[in-house]
Parts: structure tokens; C-alpha cells; sequence
């Protein structure tokens, strides 16, 4: 039997998710996170779930991995000292950048401008040019690389780029550059900027490129020791890692290409989504993934996410692709704190992480947290993980009392005013998706998932007017699940960079027909079967004078058939959605793009025993919580014996292994015919 294993690691605890290919049966665990080395607690995982299977991990034919490592070098400053190599005159490419400084007015002057992850001192020029035609107008000298590489070589940098002119059209110039240093620091890794991103824009080219450098040590090293313990462990099977856009990549190939890898971890929750909206039937979906540390949103409309061109890690954006996810320091562990200053309740965001983590959970964390504020006010019931984590309920209590004692109110109040603004945190996030992007929150459904999403779904629902709000199942793990479901996935791209009134529809696809047998390749050579191969096209588009694109899907039959006329059309509907205006100016192809996509997983959601509406068969006990600013009577609820069609009124909590439901009063929730629990207001 094959198996196929998603795991993924987060702030607060690392989730796993175990799949019978034959069967559809399926296995999860969640295990404390160790920060200080994130194999720990994978291999920790790892044991308990293949015992709980009765498989030993040999049996793992896949192992599926979505990731932080990337995205946390880059936040902590921990990335490696890069050289950089540049043409003639372009020594300041990193600090000139692109002149943009955040904020309103006067912004400049108090905005700390980041460093580059190239510093100055460890940036050289050499000789020699490329044309824009990518023609050789002036030759490299062999010696005068040398030099410079030589000088890089002293200064004990740990990873090497190189970003010429032009070489986007012709990365002959860089290549030389890259034999050298084999030879003169063959123990340094070297990122080309052609091969990372072949694309026009200098500045963009050569930060995601130095971005790729930096992290690539400290990515190499994580997958080294991962698969070397997974393989004494004695797991055979294929190591694969989450891209930031919802794809899959061999681990050997992330050791390469680890900028594909900043947005991986919040990647995964996004491509369990879609799979639960496959099958519930869902197609436009909110998406609310709630950890220890933060929460990300997304948005996915007729089952596809939204990808972007550019992926945003702290002060960092490089030109890789990515669902559009955006995070905001919100989580189970944020910590709730009442500065002198203002004397205003603020939540986050700092967080408790996994170490001491919330109060309640009895690992020395003394400061009030999400998690804490939720005990108390009775949302979290005495325990999690199924019994076997134990919560600290009087611990709780005694956190969130500093708070109301700080503000002068009572301790309820205290834990839903923390709660509140926590909700309102998500919910700006959310805006920033759907509102600010022109979509209408009204028409999506809102999913919440990770530990936390479920308990936080139903109210910030109701502040999206988002309908219903849904506790997937398995909320806690569905990050692992994306990673298990998801497939394989590579891209490259071409700059084009002509007006639509001097190239045909044809110059088009001849280009787009050599990307697709590159990507084709790439994939093969990765072990997916030629037949299994989807490719899917991308042309950005602009007015011609305009500083950005809009990327729009086309087949090459499409194409071919509505010629440029049919496309430029799609982009001024487009543009028109998204800016409320179009322009007289000319359309310019800016830049093409060809996705290769592996065999989908076809798993179908196991269908639940059909029940009568009464969930009273799943009822543990009655509870008291805190609700509409006074405790009212609920209901706890086993999620494992839930029927199909059962129907549960607020308030209510329904627990499982790896989170708990929140149904708030005057709400109504209906269980699906797979699972899923579908929140809605009780007068609608």
C-alpha cells in the first residue's frame, strides 16, 4: 500500500496528516513544535503517527512538506552573507532599490530603511555588457573576475550572486562568472540571476536573486538533515517541500531554488481548502488559518486561489510567485498587554510561540494570551489533542486578571475585549483580500482552520457578512492535508516586452511552445509521468507607460483562435475590475509564463452515517460560557459522533483532537455530508 504523509510545522505545534492511497483511510497527529531544530519534532510526529497506522515509516512513499524555514531566515535576519557580482556602474543596485518608502507623509523621515541582504561592502563590479538585444558588446575578462571573486573569497561571504546586465536575454556573461567560482569558492553555493528569474526589471531581478542566495544555506542545511534523519529512520520514499504557490518541489531541487519556498507554510492551508471546497461543494471561500503565532487569509474564487508575482516577507519583496496570503501577527499565543502610555488594551504582535507558550498551557508562560482569554470565558473546555493536553484553567484566569485590573473592568470583560480585538485584527486582514481587492466578502463563504480558526470563524463571519462560516474537518491539520493533497508544480518565464501592435498572436505561441517543453522536461526529470502533465500559460499585460502588469491565463487554442484582440479584450475587463477605469494607450506583452502541473491526488472526503438532525448523540456534557456580555448555558459536543444533517443551535462547542468549534448564540450549524460543520444565523 503507498502512503503519502503531509507534514507541516508550525510556530506552536507540528501537524501531520497520514493517507492510505488504496483505502481514502487517513491518520493525524499534532506534536509541540521544537524551534531549535524543526526535524525534532517532525521525526517525534513521524513515530507516533506510523505507529498509531501500524506502519513503520519505510511504508511513507511520499512525504510532503510545507515549511518555515525560508520565510524565517529572512524575518530573523539569520540568512547568509552574500557577494554579489554586478556589470560595470551598477554598484549601488541595492541600496538605490526602488526609491519606495512606506507611509504617508513625512514617511521618509522616520521610515529605518532596511539593509540589504547584499551589503555594499560585499558588492563588485566587473567588465564586459550584454545589449538589450542580449547581444555581447562588450567581452568579460577572465582575469578581472578572477580578481573580484578573490576579493569576495576574503571577505568570507557564504553565498554568491550574480546579476548582469541584460542577462535576462543572455545569461552567457553570468555562467562564466559561475565556472570561475567554482573554481575559487567551490564551497560557496552561486545563485545566476537568469536562471533564478529571467526576467527584465534590474532591481527586481537581482533582489530575488539575492534573496535565493541568502537563504540558501540556511535552507540546504535544513534539507540535508531532514531527509538524512527521515532516511536512518528509514523512510525510502520521495522528500518533497510546499512552493509559496500552492505547487510541490523535490527537496533537492529547494536546496537550489529555496526563494520558491517564502510563502510555503501558509500555502498549505490554502490548498486544503480548495480540496475541502471540492468536496462540499463550495466554490467562492474566505480563508482563515489561526496558529499559535499568526493568522493567514486567503482568498479563493470558482476553487482557485489567487496568485501573485511577488511574494512580501517583512520589508522583503522578490518577484516569485505565490498565492496571495496575507498575514497578520494574530494567533492563539498572542499576547494581550495594556501600555502605560496609552493605557489602550493591545493584542499581539508578540506571541508566546511554543516556548513558554499560553499560560494555560503550563509551560512557564506567565503573560496573557488568545488562548488564555478564551479558557476563561469558557470557549476552550479543559483540555485539547483528545484529552492528552491538559489546560491550566486557574493559570488562565490569573493572566487575563492583570489585564482587567489594568483597565479597571471586571475579568470577562477583560477576556472579551481581548478576544474582540483579536477578531477585528483578522478581520482587517480579510478586508485587505477580498474589499480592497474587489471582491464582495458577502459572496464567500468564510473557512476557518489551524488550531485556533474554528473557535474565531463564527464571530469574524459575522463581521465579513461572510456566510456560512465552516470547521473543516480535521481544522487543526488541514495545512498537512494541502501539502498531502497537492501536486507537483514548476514555472519559468520569459520577458517579451512588445507592443501588442507589433507582434501576432503566433510570435506568441511559437515562444510559449519552447517554455512548455522546458517545464515538460523539468518535470519528467523529476519522476512525473509524461501523461500526467498539465500546462497551464500567463501573459502579463500593461498600457504601454504603466510601472506594473496584470497577469492573464491563456491557452495556447484560445490564443491561436481569438488572436491578441481576444486577449488585450480580457485585460481591459480586467483592469477595469480592479482599477474602475481603462486607458486610450497602446497594450504592451511585458512578460510570458508557462506552469507545468503534476497528476492531482483524486482523494474523495469519506461520507458520514446519515442522522435525524439531533445531535444529542454526540453531547458530552452541558457547559457555561461567556457570550453577548453574560454566561449563558451550551452544549460540548464530540465531533466523532456527529452524524450527517445534524443540526446543533448556539451557543455550543464541539471538540476533537486537533481544535475546537465555536457556535455562537442566535447561530445554527448544520454537519455536511462529509463533515463539515456549516455555521449560519439562526434567522436568516
Amino acid at each position: 500500500m503507498a502512503y503519502r504523509l503531509g507534514v507541516d510545522v508550525g510556530g506552536t505545534f507540528t501537524d501531520l496528516l497520514l493517507f492510505d492511497q488504496g483505502s481514502g483511510a487517513f491518520w493525524r497527529h499534532k506534536t509541540p513544535s521544537t524551534p531549535h531544530d524543526s526535524s525534532e519534532g517532525i521525526l517525534t510526529g513521524v513515530e507516533a503517527i506510523c505507529a498509531a497506522a501500524e506502519i513503520t515509516p519505510a511504508d511513507i512513499e511520499y512525504f510532503l512538506h510545507g515549511t518555515t524555514v525560508a520565510t524565517n531566515a529572512v524575518l530573523e535576519g539569520k540568512g547568509a552573507r552574500v557577494g554579489l557580482i554586478v556589470s560595470e556602474g551598477y554598484h549601488q543596485i541595492m541600496q538605490i532599490a526602488r526609491s519606495f518608502v512606506p507611509g504617508g507623509l513625512a514617511g521618509w523621515i522616520v521610515w529605518p530603511k532596511p539593509q540589504p541582504l547584499a551589503a555594499l561592502e560585499d558588492t563588485f563590479e566587473i567588465k564586459g555588457r550584454m545589449s538589450a538585444q542580449g547581444d555581447e558588446l562588450r567581452a568579460v575578462d577572465d582575469a578581472d573576475i578572477r580578481a573580484q571573486l578573490e576579493r569576495l573569497k576574503a571577505q568570507g561571504v557564504e553565498a554568491l550572486t550574480v546579476s548582469l546586465m541584460n542577462a535576462y536575454l543572455n545569461g552567457a556573461h553570468e555562467q562564466r562568472v559561475g565556472e570561475l567560482a567554482a573554481e575559487i569558492l567551490p564551497d560557496v553555493p552561486v545563485s545566476l540571476s537568469h536562471v533564478v528569474l529571467p526576467e527584465m526589471q534590474e532591481y527586481e531581478r537581482t533582489l530575488t536573486t539575492v534573496a535565493n542566495a541568502a537563504v540558501r544555506p540556511v535552507v540546504g542545511r535544513y534539507v540535508r538533515n531532514l531527509r538524512s534523519k527521515l532516511r536512518d529512520a528509514g523512510m525510502a520514499g520521495k522528500l518533497s517541500l510546499l512552493r509559496s504557490d500552492g505547487g510541490l518541489m523535490t527537496s533537492e531541487k529547494s536546496e537550489e531554488h529555496p526563494v520558491s519556498l517564502l510563502m510555503s507554510g501558509p500555502a498549505g492551508g490554502v490548498t486544503g481548502a480548495i480540496w475541502v471546497g471540492k468536496n462540499a461543494g463550495i466554490k467562492n471561500i474566505l480563508t482563515l488559518d489561526v496558529g499559535g503565532t499568526s493568522t493567514d487569509v486567503a482568498l479563493i474564487e470558482n476553487l482557485e486561489a489567487r496568485r501573485v508575482r511577488t511574494t512580501e516577507v517583512g520589508h522583503l519583496a522578490v518577484r516569485a510567485s505565490a498565492l496571495d496570503v496575507k498575514t497578520v501577527g494574530a494567533g492563539g499565543g498572542s499576547i494581550a498587554y495594556v501600555p502605560e502610555l496609552t493605557g489602550a488594551l493591545r493584542v499581539g504582535p508578540q506571541s508566546a510561540g511554543a516556548v513558554p507558550g499560553p499560560v494555560a498551557y503550563g509551560k512557564g508562560g506567565t503573560l496573557p494570551t488568545v488562548t488564555d482569554a478564551n479558557v476563561v470565558l469558557g470557549y476552550l473546555p479543559e483540555a485539547l489533542l483528545g484529552g492528552t493536553f491538559k489546560l491550566d484553567r486557574e493559570g488562565a484566569v490569573k493572566s487575563v486578571q492583570t489585564i482587567a485590573d489594568a483597565l479597571g473592568i471586571e475579568l470577562f470583560a477583560a477576556a472579551r475585549g481581548i478576544i474582540d480585538i483579536v477578531n477585528e485584527n483578522m478581520f482587517g486582514a480579510l478586508r485587505m483580500i477580498s474589499v480592497q481587492q474587489g471582491y464582495d466578502p458577502r459572496d464567500f463563504a468564510l473557512m476557518g482552520f489551524g488550531g485556533a480558526g474554528p473557535i474565531h470563524v463564527n464571530a469574524v463571519a459575522r463581521l465579513m457578512g461572510s456566510w456560512p462560516a465552516i470547521s473543516p474537518v480535521s481544522p487543526g491539520v488541514l495545512c498537512a492535508l494541502g501539502d498531502a493533497t497537492t501536486r507537483m508544480r514548476t514555472e519559468t518565464a520569459r520577458s517579451f516586452s512588445t507592443l501588442a501592435s507589433k507582434t501576432d498572436a503566433e510570435a506568441l505561441a511559437a515562444v510559449l511552445s519552447e517554455m512548455e517543453a522546458q517545464i515538460r522536461a523539468e518535470l519528467e526529470d523529476e519522476g512525473v509521468a509524461a501523461g500526467d502533465i498539465d500546462v497551464t500559460f500567463e501573459v502579463d499585460i500593461r498600457y504601454a507607460g504603466q510601472a506594473f502588469e496584470v497577469p492573464m491565463g491563456v491557452t495556447l487554442l484560445a490564443l491561436l483562435e481569438g488572436g491578441l484582440a481576444a486577449l488585450t479584450g480580457r485585460f481591459d475587463e480586467e483592469h477595469r475590475r480592479l482599477f474602475t477605469f481603462n486607458m486610450e494607450s497602446e497594450h504592451e506583452i511585458v512578460n510570458l509564463r508557462a506552469v507545468a502541473l503534476g497528476v492531482a491526488l483524486d482523494l474523495p472526503a469519506v461520507q458520514l452515517p446519515e442522522g435525524d438532525g439531533d445531535p444529542s448523540a454526540a453531547k458530552i456534557r452541558d457547559h457555561q460560557l461567556y457570550m453577548d456580555g453574560r454566561m449563558q448555558p451550551a452544549v460540548i459536543y464530540d465531533r466523532s459522533k456527529l452524524r450527517a444533517k445534524d443540526v446543533i443551535p448556539g451557543p455550543a462547542i464541539v471538540i476533537e483532537m486537533d481544535s475546537t468549534t465555536l457556535i455562537e448564540a442566535d447561530c445554527v450549524a448544520t454537519v455536511d455530508a462529509v463533515g463539515n460543520i456549516l455555521i449560519t444565523l439562526a434567522n436568516a
